[in-house]
C-alpha cells in the first residue's frame, strides 16, 4: 500500500521499497512528522527477522506505518542514536536518551527514547511530546461533576499528597498539569521535577532530571524542598527514597503531586506501603488518589445506535449522575474498514479516592486494597465501573471500548 505522509489516516503504511529511497535522516523526519500529525503518543522501530517495522501508538492502539530493510532500519536507528546522544557502539544493554527535534514551520517535538536488544536486533521506543500542546483545564479533563468538585476541594488544601495512578500512557501527567494550571495564579511558589519537561509553563519553576550528566531525581527533590515551595509536582515516585521524601514534604507543609503505577486508586496505597512508607505517615499526608484510564471516543458522524429495550435498567445505578434522556440511546462504533475503527480522540475515565477517617483507619490496620476500595464506594466514591457506565450512557464511548481498556477485575472492585 502506498503512503502519503501528508495524510493523517493511520491505516496508511509505507512498504519497504518506498522507505529505501530516503536517506536515513529524511526517513526519520518523515516518520516523526507523520506520528505528530496523527497525534500518536509513541513511535516504535522494531527489528524482525525480515526487516524493521515502524509503528505508532494511535488512540492507544499500535498501528504499523512503514517497513524497512534491516540495513535501512539500522541506519535510521543510528541517526536517532546520534541525535539523542546515545552510545552508538553499545547494543547489548538498554539505553535512554532524549532528542528535541526542531521542525521547520511547526512546533518542536521532544522525543524520549529507549532502546534495547531483542532476538533479531534493536528495538527502539520513542515517546512523542509536542512542545506547544495545549494544557487542559480541570473542566476539560472529563470528570463527573461530583469528581471535579472533590478534586477542587483537594487543591484548596495548603498541604498534603495527591497521587495520580494508572498504566503508562493513561494521562496522569496531563491531569497533574491541569491541577498546576489551576493553582498557577501568581500567589504560590510552584516547583516541578520532571523527566522530561513535557510542557513549559510560565510562572512555574521546572527542573529536569538528568541521570547521566546532571542531578538525579532524589537530589533535585531534596534541593527543591530547600527552596521553600508551596506546591511541588514530582513526575513519578520510582523508589522508596523518593516516596519517603514526597510523603515527608507533604507532612511538613507543602502540597505535593506525584504519579504512581497502580491498577486502581486503592492500589496506589498498597504501592506506597510496599515501598516502605509507614502507615502513620501515609495516613497523615495523603489527601486522595486519582485513578484514571483513557478510552477512545466514538466518531459522532459514524456511530451506530444500539437498542437497549431488552435491558431497560442498564443505567439505573448511575441515574443520579445522568441528565434527563441520557442512557435512552447508546452507541457502538461503526468500523468502516479504516484503522480508526469508528473512534475519534480519547477521553478520561476516573475514580477519585477521598481520604476519610474510616479509610485512614483501614490503612493503619494494614487492610487490603479491596477492603479500602469497598469502603470508599460505601462512602460515595464513583468507581471505574460506574464512571465507565456514565461515559457509555452519555454517548461518548462504547461498551466494547470500556471492556477493552478497563479490566473486568478493576470494574468490580468494591461492589
Amino acid at each position: 500500500m502506498s503512503i502519503d505522509f501528508e495524510e493523517t489516516d493511520p491505516s496508511a503504511a509505507a512498504d519497504e521499497t518506498q522507505m529505501e529511497r530516503f536517506a536515513p535522516d529524511l526517513a526519520v523526519t518523515l516518520l516523526v512528522d507523520h506520528a505528530v500529525r496523527l497525534g500518536a503518543s509513541d513511535l516504535f522501530l522494531s527489528s524482525g527477522e525480515n526487516g524493521v517495522r515502524a509503528s505508532v501508538r494511535h488512540l492507544g492502539i499500535v498501528r504499523e506505518i512503514a517497513r524497512m530493510s534491516n540495513e535501512q532500519g539500522s541506519r535510521c536507528m543510528f541517526h536517532i542514536r546520534a541525535a539523542a546522544g546515545l552510545k552508538y557502539d553499545e547494543r547489548r544493554k538498554p539505553q535512554d536518551g532524549r532528542w528535541v527535534r526542531h521542525r521547520q514551520g511547526g512546533p518542536s517535538v521532544d522525543l524520549r527514547i529507549n532502546t534495547m536488544p531483542t532476538l533479531y536486533g534493536e528495538s527502539m521506543a520513542m515517546r512523542v511530546l509536542v512542545r506547544d500542546s495545549k494544557l487542559l483545564s480541570l473542566a476539560a479533563l472529563g470528570m463527573a461533576d461530583s469528581q471535579l468538585a472533590l478534586l477542587k476541594s483537594w487543591l484548596q488544601s495548603p498541604s498534603g499528597l495527591i497521587l495520580a495512578t494508572g498504566p503508562t500512557g493513561s494521562g496522569k501527567t496531563t491531569t497533574l498539569y491541569a491541577c498546576l494550571a489551576h493553582l498557577n495564579d501568581g500567589r504560590r511558589k510552584i516547583h516541578t521535577i520532571e523527566d522530561p519537561i513535557e510542557y513549559a509553563i510560565g510562572g512555574l519553576l521546572q527542573s529536569q532530571v538528568d541521570d547521566l550528566n546532571g542531578p538525579d531525581f532524589r537530589l533535585l527533590l531534596r534541593a527543591v524542598l530547600r527552596q521553600s515551595p508551596d506546591v511541588v509536582m514530582v513526575g513519578e515516585l520510582r523508589d522508596a527514597a523518593a516516596a519517603e521524601t514526597a510523603v515527608r514534604a507533604a507532612n511538613s507543609g507543602q502540597l505535593v503531586f506525584a504519579t504512581l503505577h497502580a491498577p486502581v486508586a486503592a492500589g496506589a496505597i498498597q504501592s506506597m506501603l510496599g515501598m516502605g512508607i509507614h502507615p502513620h505517615f501515609l495516613c497523615s499526608s495523603l489527601l486522595g488518589v486519582i485513578g484514571q484510564r483513557l478510552v477512545r471516543t466514538l466518531d459522532p458522524e459514524t456511530k451506530v445506535p444500539l437498542d437497549l429495550r431488552a435491558a431497560p435498567r442498564t443505567f439505573d445505578e448511575v441515574r443520579p449522575w445522568l441528565e434527563t434522556g441520557q442512557g435512552d440511546v447508546v452507541y457502538a462504533a461503526a468500523d468502516d474498514g479504516s484503522r480508526g475503527e469508528g473512534y475519534r480522540g480519547r477521553c478520561g475515565v476516573y475514580e477519585l479516592l477521598n481520604m476519610s477517617p474510616a479509610l485512614r483507619e483501614l490503612i493503619f490496620e494494614g487492610r487490603s486494597s479491596s477492603d479500602i476500595a469497598r469502603k470508599a464506594v460505601e462512602e460515595g466514591m464513583l468507581d471505574f465501573r460506574r464512571a465507565s457506565l456514565i461515559k457509555v450512557a452519555q454517548g461518548e464511548t462504547s461498551f466494547d471500548e470500556i471492556l477493552r481498556v478497563v479490566p473486568a477485575a478493576d470494574q468490580w472492585v468494591g461492589r
